[in-house]
């Protein structure tokens, strides 16, 4: 098969999608990363004091109607922002901010690049550099791909988004959302087990931890993906409980999604993490969503 024919046939993700227009509109022959550099916005363990250095890949493959970076995964970003194009440029970049941050890079949204993942790691290895490598990703994910990254990860952070195939249909066009993040959880989880070792300065250097963002309207899906991971993982595993959910501009979003979360719905949540046993991982306040807005013009990512 030729090599344009094989593009075709991408086998990134769970879509499998069988022509060169993508569900995630990535181009398979040039990776486009919207931004790198350092970014405190992640949990205390990835960011520290200097931030975690990550790049941002454009597109992905869930597309979430309200997605909170759809600047960037829908890459309606200005296309003089998309600076870096080429894995060459990438890799120079990621060594560039390395300098200004704590060891750890943040492989944020490269779920439709992860045939690229192996070379963006080994060309940091070139230049001398060993950061930590975080996978930061929607969940939605192959086993088989997640295997044969295993040598190239230290740190796994996934979503783990909903427990429901209806409402994930709904709001990300994946019905089997639940079936396929549930098995990539449990690879990741068989990869890295539940314990987060860290450095004398607080810093994660191997093992999973599991997002998950509390949507307003939708308490229901929040405890059952909770029970998800009680029954069939661990309640030892770290959980970053997100309450900083907002409605993204200029999108017509269905359910409640135009609204921000109420506090009562939050702690409903947070009650449920408690009843079930976890004891590892965060929480935020209700305001948190007042702070973790980015903005991929700004080259702090938060204002």
């Amino acid at each position: 098969m030729s090599v344009d024919k094989a593009m075709e046939h991408c086998q990134q993700c769970p879509r499998k999608c069988q022509s060169l227009k993508r569900f995630c509109n990535a181009d398979p022959k040039l990776p486009e990363a919207a931004a790198v550099y350092a970014h405190l916005g992640e949990e205390p363990s990835l960011s520290g004091k200097k931030g975690i250095s990550n790049i941002f890949f454009a597109h992905c493959n869930l597309q979430c109607c309200y997605c909170q970076n759809n600047a960037i995964s829908r890459a309606v970003v200005a296309p003089e922002r998309i600076t870096l194009r080429g894995i060459e440029s990438i890799i120079d970049a990621t060594a560039e901010s390395l300098t200004h941050t704590e060891n750890i890079v943040g492989l944020v949204s490269a779920t439709h690049y992860a045939d690229l993942v192996p070379a963006i790691v080994e060309g940091l290895h070139t230049r001398g550099l060993f950061p930590t490598i975080v996978y930061n990703t929607g969940g939605y994910e192959r086993v088989e791909v997640l295997q044969r990254l295993a040598p190239y990860i230290d740190i796994y952070l996934p979503d783990f988004k909903y427990a429901d195939p209806a409402l994930a249909l709904r709001y990300s066009k994946a019905a089997d959302y639940p079936d396929v993040a549930g098995r990539a959880l449990r690879e990741m989880y068989n990869q890295k087990g539940s314990a987060l070792p860290t450095d004398d300065d607080g810093l994660a250097f191997r093992g999973l931890i599991v997002r998950h963002l509390v949507l307003p309207g939708q308490i229901d899906n929040s405890i059952r993906c909770l029970e998800w991971i009680a029954d069939n993982l661990s309640v030892n595993i770290h959980i970053s409980l997100m309450a900083q959910y907002f409605p993204p501009e200029g999108i017509d979003l269905p359910d409640q999604l135009g609204r921000r979360l109420h506090a009562d719905e939050y702690r409903r949540v947070v009650e449920a993490f408690n009843e079930l046993g976890f004891h590892r991982g965060w929480v935020q306040s209700c305001d948190a969503a007042d702070n973790y807005k980015p903005h991929f013009d700004n080259k702090t990512t938060f204002k």
